[in-house]
């Protein structure tokens, strides 16, 4: 039969899972031989039960009784005896902490019989009111104002702000106030059975994990769904029994920044929940030094004991009644990203830990956000709305329009904010040019979005409460607030909150330290450099940037990037190259195109001599064209409407019609699915034989300068071998040629990106003709799901996250069981057909935390990420490395 209540203790620490993390750590420190009131704990598994029938599972209430009858003979009390109550609380308790977003009810045993029992009136009374209130908001649905309201309309008549001033009479009378609320909210009396309490409270704390505040925190800290809450059933101690008792939080290092001392509060003649309510001012806890010398020692003691039992920053909840000190609970404290690494190695060098379990004790998610700017989190500027927050980072400018002025302003010194309902390719020039992207439409993984992350600039998406008026040029926000062009705003990447005016920026020491300007003096930058050095040496994944322009790829080199996985060639053909492709679209015959590729090679020559330059010995994969000719052209509309106006005026319009047959031509119902990536290198004749030439001419330039490229040629979008084979052929051709007519042999790696369904399911035919694979899970993700990343969040996507579809966006963190599994069928059949086969992955998932472990699960070589997450894929490659061998020695 399934065992659903524990003692106290009968556990310990490594049962999170059946007692929940408080249960566990009050099991611990009973186990320790601490002072923790006797008390026991009802499983996880009884709240899962519960949850699933709507009832308690057969057998709980027995259990209860059981344990409660022992506690009551340990106490040498019995629950709601006139003559001396025991008087317990009920509080919830997850695996993983989520502090003030379930449900606690202290007191419970109290009645009207028991309540004389207690002896002082005073506190009595007070504890009733207490219990009626806690129960009555938590239990019952009874809103909390009114219990507060009648407080506070009690102290006026009193003429006194603090409670501490109210006496028996008042707080007798307040218990007959509480009464009336509960009744009118409930139509039933105060119930008076302290069995009856009992139970409906553990019910309320079963309820609350599914909360609406407790679901979203969930959501918000990705905690599965699925764990439940234990419930734990204490034996009640007093902090509200006068001068001589109080209560307190501590922690024994400073979770904000990490450094060791006393930290935390207390509050004297008060009950726990009175530090978190804040009814009265606390003391710093040095104070108890001077109130109850002998607590506090003891209390420094047990601090010290609990650091050194579970070797990390423990966050504490003490008691003391009429000077006797009890532990109420002990958990690893949550902290800052900048104390999390300043802890981990104060942790070593105290001999607590060693470096790889340091490395356990910070994350990815925590560097990321020490190393984006921010504003200042005390700022008072005025809030204009609030979107998603696509790519971290604080910006301030002023706010344009469109991109060319994004770019005309930029050039003569100002810092702008391109303002979009949503961006296109058009737009790459503002972008580049902007502090900061904001839109009213789109989400995490927009066209801005995925952008601006690659760029590190700080991005704001789907800002829906912003109307963008770009005819106008100007943005209304609630409340009839107009921002006008040239109107400075400030936007915050890690909120997602905009600003009116100009927010000051808080530099961040650790950005600057990857950028080699900050020295180690800062004791936080010390201990991300001490970090970052072992997870160097420990990760087995190689480290790429994707980078397109040879400052990327320095900046990506600076950042510790071990070459470039992703070169999008794309990129390098808008701007005043659009032209060209406009030609190439255009041309009528072969002399036509073959001038116009003519002309577009010694451009991509240069863009390819730059890059091999700054990432000199290391290996640059270079995509072949990928996106939608469409891209390249005018909008079908727009067009339309100045060939039909021009035929109105009876101008001549010869360019213009010719292209608008050419859109015509080339427009796609979806063109993710359309003409592009290696189709366009198999049906515009020399198109990427012109690329390849320029890689091979740029390559034999570094060579004879003394330099060392070493180039990867990629194409992209291959869903059978034939495709490969057929590019792979030319593209040899023109090595071959390029060599004989520099002298400078081009060792050039051919490999393709995995990028459809099919490409996965048949890698171990494309294996055959690829010497390297690089996955392109943007698009497998969309492939796979058959959605696309511009239109799916705005679609339904946040439906999906409320109901559980999605725990996170697939675009976000990769979607192990689908996507994932296609990455490992290729790998594996892919290995297996070319032994030597180069695996990468270059899609947004290369600089996710979670998904960096998948991709060393499955045996990939390296992944590649944008160059401002780089140190984040360098330090989860670190992890999952240290983790992986400490999971095989075990």
């Amino acid at each position: 039969m399934t065992k659903f209540v524990y003692d106290f203790a009968e556990g310990n620490k490594d049962l999170k899972d059946l007692l929940g993390g408080k249960g566990a750590n009050l099991a611990e420190m009973t186990n320790l031989g601490l002072p923790v009131p006797p008390g026991f704990t009802i499983t996880t598994e009884a709240c899962r039960a519960y949850l699933d029938t709507g009832s308690e599972p057969p057998g709980l209430q027995r259990e209860i009784g059981e344990h409660l009858a022992a506690l009551e003979e340990k106490m040498g009390k019995r629950l709601g005896d006139p003559d001396g109550p025991l008087l317990v609380s009920v509080r919830s308790g997850a695996k993983f902490s989520m502090p003030g977003m379930m449900d606690t009810v202290l007191n419970i045993g109290l009645t009207d019989a028991s309540v004389v029992g207690l002896g002082d009136d005073r506190f009595a009374w007070d504890s009733y009111r207490r219990l009626i209130q806690m129960f009555g908001k938590t239990v019952r649905g009874v809103p909390g104002e009114e219990f507060e309201h009648a407080l506070e309309d009690l102290k006026h008549v009193r003429s006194t702000e603090n409670d501490l001033d109210l006496d028996a009479a008042d707080l007798r009378k307040l218990v007959g106030t509480f009464k009336g609320i509960y009744k009118s909210h409930t139509g039933e009396d105060f119930p008076q059975d302290p069995r009856e309490q009992l139970a409906a409270a553990i019910h309320a704390v079963f309820d609350s994990w599914n909360s609406e505040r407790a679901i979203l925190y969930r959501r918000q800290e990705r905690i599965p769904a699925d764990l439940g809450t234990a419930v734990n059933i204490c034996s009640m101690v007093f902090g509200n029994l006068g001068s001589d008792s109080g209560t307190g939080v501590a922690f024994t290092r400073d979770p904000g920044s990490g450094v060791r001392g006393v930290y935390g509060d207390y509050l004297v003649n008060a009950q726990g929940e009175d530090v978190v309510a804040g009814i009265r001012n606390t003391v710093p806890l040095q104070e108890l030094a001077h109130i109850d010398k002998s607590s506090y020692d003891e209390l420094m003691d047990i601090m010290s004991t609990l650091e050194r039992h579970y070797r990390d920053l423990c966050d504490i909840e003490f008691t003391i009644e009429r000077g006797k000190l009890w532990m109420l609970q002990t958990r690893v404290g949550k902290r800052t990203a900048a104390a999390a690494f300043v802890i981990a190695t104060q942790l070593v060098d105290e001999g607590m830990i060693d470096l790889d379990e340091a490395l356990h004790r910070v994350s990815g998610g925590q560097l990321a956000q020490l190393m984006f700017p921010r504003f200042d989190a005390e700022t008072k500027a005025e809030k204009l709305g609030r979107g998603m927050n696509a790519s971290p980072g604080a910006a301030v400018g002023k706010a344009v329009f469109d991109s060319y002025t994004a770019v005309k302003w930029s050039r003569s010194g100002e810092k702008v904010i391109l303002v979009r309902r949503e961006t296109n390719p058009d737009d790459l020039n503002g972008m580049i040019a902007a502090e900061g992207i904001l839109t009213s439409r789109g989400g995490k993984t927009s066209h801005a979005a995925v952008v601006a992350r690659g760029m590190g600039k700080t991005c704001v998406c789907g800002a829906e409460e912003l109307d963008v008026d770009t005819k106008r040029r100007r943005l209304l926000a609630p409340g009839g607030i107009v921002i006008e062009e040239g109107d400075v705003i400030s936007i915050d990447g890690s909120t997602g909150q905009v600003y009116r005016g100009s927010v000051p920026v808080v530099p961040s020491p650790v950005a600057e330290y990857f950028e080699g300007h900050t020295d180690l003096s800062d004791d936080l930058v010390r201990a991300v450099d001490r970090l970052m050095r072992h997870a160097d040496t420990t990760r087995r994944l190689g480290v790429r940037a994707n980078a397109d322009t040879p400052e990327d790829a320095a900046r990506a080199r600076r950042y510790g990037a071990q070459g470039i996985g992703l070169c999008r060639t794309e990129h390098m053909f808008l701007g005043d190259r659009r032209q060209h492709v406009e030609r190439l679209i255009l041309a009528d015959s072969d002399a036509e195109r073959e001038e116009v590729l003519a002309g577009l090679l010694p451009l991509q020559r240069e863009d390819f001599i730059g890059i091999f330059e700054a990432m000199d010995g290391l290996p640059v994969t270079v995509r072949l064209l990928d996106p939608p000719l469409h891209e390249f052209l005018p909008d079908i509309t727009e067009l339309s409407v100045r060939v039909a106006l021009a035929e109105a005026r009876g101008e001549k319009h010869e360019n213009d019609l010719r292209l608008l047959q050419a859109v015509h031509k080339l427009h796609e119902q979806n063109p993710m699915l359309g003409l592009r990536g290696v189709r366009l290198g198999l049906v515009i004749p020399g198109l990427f034989t012109m690329q390849v030439r320029a890689i091979a001419e740029a390559a034999a330039a570094r060579i004879s300068a003394g330099g060392d490229p070493r180039a990867e040629i990629m194409i992209p979008l291959v869903g059978a071998v034939q495709e490969l084979e057929a590019v792979r052929s030319d593209a040899e051709t023109v090595l071959a040629q390029v060599a004989d007519e520099t002298g400078v042999v081009i060792n050039a790696l051919i490999g393709t990106m995995i990028e459809l369904p099919r490409a996965a399911l048949t890698a171990g035919q494309i294996a055959e003709a690829a010497q390297f694979f690089s996955f392109g899970t943007n698009d497998l993700t969309q492939t796979t799901w058959g959605f696309s990343r511009d239109d799916v969040e705005a679609a339904f996507f946040s439906a999906y996250l409320e109901k559980g579809i999605f725990g996170v966006s697939p675009f976000e963190t990769l979607d192990r069981d689908g996507v994932g599994r296609l990455v490992r069928i290729a790998a594996e059949e892919g290995r297996k057909a070319r032994p030597d086969l180069k695996l990468g992955v270059c899609g947004e998932h290369g600089g996710d935390p979670d998904s960096v472990h998948f991709f060393h699960e499955v045996g990939l070589d390296y992944v590649s990420c944008s160059p401002f997450r780089v140190p984040v894929a360098r330090l989860e490659a670190g992890r999952a490395a240290s983790e992986a061998a400490g999971s095989d020695s075990r």
